[in-house]
């Protein structure tokens, strides 16, 4: 395949949704050879943050002088963002190789199961980042998983090092009703005599996390906040990241970090799609928040970077199996207006939708611009040049906004 169609057999996976379990993983990668344990590697769990403190642990790692590769997901303009080694994205050239390997395996391996049970797109996607990963002769890899730990796709390999962000609720439907439920699943991915770093947690998690670390005699490592280095990511949230990734790389590296490495990769590393700046005049930021918890963290950093700016407008679209109504009351106190759009994901609320649960709140100027890039001219009509912009409420919104042909297919998983 080449890149055109490797994107295409990806996207094509999504006709089989997505499905927990680990038997397919586990054969795709007996198929490909075992990759998974040619490299060592961190696994981050969490709600919210997994995507920042992988980059930031690998850029650590890579300043230390180790050959360093990261998975994280989901992708804002192309599937081959998810697999970087070195800070870079693969090549057009090796996601195509990796994918078109990856396929291959998946079809052995769906030759014997059932019609209900074939690979799935992160699946495939996975099998391809281990092979790549492998190829490349990266000594460590830091690896994001997808949705809770236990029955992820990416939970095969035999990490050396877990992080777990943070825990909230979130996708209760698949990792249970409670905290304490979520926590469990998320931790599940800790390995034997490993090291378990941790941040704040609510005590509930805490809880579970000392007891899954005591009974797999995993050491547990409590990461310090926030840092006291200069982070290039804007975001107050993000130095509780770069602490948890800091002790992440040190426990993985069994010694103290080189300080002059630390700094580099904390003035060096830029997150996509977190607060990210994408134009001036008016100061326009995307960022992906798309909880409550997310919610809370970007409003509590909106200081930093609107300082005095005046007036403030948000572009806000939100999937409907988030907590709208939540992220809403977190984030509209913080606006002037609100111009609510539709991320063309098909699980995207309506903005009138929105429109109904932002109205029970009350105060808050609203419109609706159905397309998000229109929803974005049309904030910045409203800002002036002297004004500022933040686009949010959901990863897929950003994509959206980002993607350079905007109207190709863009993956909703």
């Amino acid at each position: 395949m080449n890149f055109e169609q490797a994107e295409g057999y990806l996207l094509s996976l999504e006709l089989f949704g997505m499905r927990f379990g680990l038997d397919r993983m586990h054969r795709l990668m007996t198929v490909l050879g075992l990759p998974q344990r040619r490299f060592a590697s961190i696994h981050v769990v969490g709600s919210n943050g997994k995507s920042s403190t992988v980059r930031f642990a690998a850029a650590i790692l890579a300043g230390h002088g180790v050959p360093t590769g990261s998975y994280t997901s989901p992708h804002l303009r192309s599937f081959r963002e998810r697999i970087e080694v070195g800070g870079e994205p693969v090549s057009e050239a090796d996601f195509a190789a990796a994918v078109t390997r990856a396929a291959e395996a998946a079809a052995l391996v769906n030759r014997t199961a059932e019609p209900d049970d074939h690979v799935t797109q992160f699946e495939a996607l996975t099998a391809a980042a281990y092979h790549e990963l492998a190829r490349r002769g990266v000594e460590a890899a830091v690896i994001e998983a997808g949705l809770g730990g236990r029955f992820d796709a990416t939970n095969v390999i035999p990490s050396k090092v877990q992080v777990l962000t943070s825990v909230s609720l979130e996708h209760t439907r698949w990792l249970g009703p409670t905290l304490e439920d979520i926590a469990a699943e998320k931790l599940d991915v800790v390995r034997d005599h490993s090291t378990l770093v941790i941040g704040d947690l609510p005590p509930g998690a805490l809880t579970i996390a000392k007891r899954t670390a005591g009974e797999r005699r995993a050491h547990v490592v409590t990461a310090s906040s926030p840092t006291d280095v200069d982070l290039r990511a804007a975001g107050g949230f993000q130095s509780h990241n770069f602490a948890l990734a800091t002790a992440a790389a040190e426990a993985f590296l069994g010694r103290p970090l080189d300080r002059a490495a630390v700094e580099a990769a904390a003035r060096e590393t830029l997150v996509p799609g977190r607060l990210e700046v994408v134009g001036e005049r008016p100061l326009t930021l995307y960022d992906g928040a798309h909880n409550p918890s997310g919610a809370r963290a970007l409003a509590e950093s909106l200081g930093d970077v609107f300082h005095e700016r005046r007036p403030r407008v948000a572009v806000i679209g939100v999937l409907e199996d988030k907590d709208a109504a939540a992220m809403l009351e977190t984030l509209l106190p913080h606006f002037d207006t609100v111009v609510f759009t539709r991320p063309s994901n098909p699980r995207a609320l309506s903005p009138a939708t929105l429109v109904t649960l932002a109205e029970k709140l009350g105060g808050t100027p609203l419109e609706t611009v159905a397309d998000p890039r229109n929803a974005v001219e049309r904030a910045r009509e409203l800002a002036g040049a002297g004004g500022a912009v933040l686009a949010t409420g959901s990863i897929y919104l950003i994509a959206d906004l980002v993607r350079e042909n905007p109207d190709a297919r863009a993956s909703t998983l």
